[in-house]
């Protein structure tokens, strides 16, 4: 399972009357489209909809609802519904391609073979999607590869090729998927490909293994100590309260306060199996809050041993959960 938290939210992508017009590296015109293409999209292009736990989302593990950030995701300027707060207006398609550099030498790894290998990659930032990582076809191995079956059509990519990854006995399929003759839109995919980032067995990032998917460039997280008051309740049961909390600030979410164990009631926690992947935060493990008449599974996160841009946060609890209450000041956050 991966996810950097459990966010208690939907976000819902839906296709505006207006979109973005590009050249270069965006896409150009497309037709406008409406939400029932959209789900054709979603359900057709390779990429998938896998939003969600270690995706740069927050889900709701419950209802299975994903709030998405960045560039691409929740209210980033290339979604299908950008923010209403902005002094532009943006003519082109609903759905939104950006084709930039990826400036560093990225490896995949399966079956204990290095199956890609570039220093010439480029990521595909596309409206609600996380971006993919596109190298040109001699940057993977090509005895590594045989033809898949699978064949997808994108209206603003084109038809997708797919090929499956073979070393020994393991297979990954229809893990490698290419556009042959793109979109005119989208001319720039043509000698570029694709590897499934969940097929492969490890990515590295120059000498630095990567989980739950290649870091957005356009998100960030920042931690700072912080003098406010935090309560953290739950049915009248106070389960933690602290004046030295550590503020982790990540684009496009709320701020999330994490508390030293001191000043949290460690008696009623409770060591859960689960554990998640943040790409910018590293693994997290849960604990459950029972006890004082509380039930509240994986109630509570902490990041033990984080990404040295989260280090501050690392060893303390964070509160995130249905039923959970966490007051600022005062004044209850989301």
């Amino acid at each position: 399972m991966l996810s950097p938290v459990c966010e208690r939210r939907a976000a819902r992508h839906w296709f505006t009357p207006w979109g973005t017009r590009g050249d270069g590296s965006a896409n150009g015109s497309v037709a406008r489209l409406g939400w029932a293409l959209f789900r054709r999209v979603r359900d057709s292009c390779e990429v998938g909809f896998r939003m969600g736990p270690g995706t740069g989302c927050e889900t709701n593990s419950e209802k299975g609802e994903v709030i998405a950030v960045a560039l691409t995701l929740g209210d980033g300027p290339l979604t299908s519904r950008p923010p209403e707060t902005v002094n532009y207006r943006i003519d082109g398609p609903a759905h939104r391609l950006l084709w930039q550099d990826f400036p560093r030498r990225v490896r995949a790894r399966f079956a204990g073979e290095t199956v890609l290998d570039s220093s010439r990659g480029k990521l595909l930032h596309e409206s609600n999607l996380l971006p993919r990582l596109y190298v040109p076809v001699e940057d993977v191995r090509a005895e590594l590869l045989e033809p898949s079956t699978r064949h997808t059509h994108c209206p603003f990519k084109g038809d997708a090729e797919y090929h499956s990854v073979r070393v020994g006995d393991r297979v990954a399929e229809s893990a490698v998927w290419r556009y042959p003759d793109p979109v005119e839109d989208a001319s720039w995919l043509a000698g570029h490909l694709s590897v499934s980032w969940e097929a492969m067995d490890q990515w590295l990032d120059e000498e630095e293994e990567v989980l739950g998917h290649l870091r957005d460039p356009y998100h960030r997280v920042d931690v700072r100590e912080t003098a406010r008051h935090v309560r953290v309740s739950s049915g009248g049961v106070v389960l933690a309260e602290s004046g030295r909390a550590k503020l982790l600030s990540e684009t496009g979410l709320p701020n999330r306060f994490y508390l030293p164990a001191e000043d949290v009631r460690t008696e009623l926690l409770e060591t859960s199996a689960t554990t998640t992947v943040c790409p910018y935060k590293g693994t997290a493990t849960y604990r459950s809050v029972r006890g004082e008449g509380l039930d509240l599974p994986d109630a509570v996160f902490r990041y033990e041993d984080p990404l040295p841009e989260s280090a501050g946060i690392a060893g303390r609890y964070c509160f995130l959960a249905e039923g959970v209450t966490t007051t600022v000041d005062g004044t209850p956050v989301s």
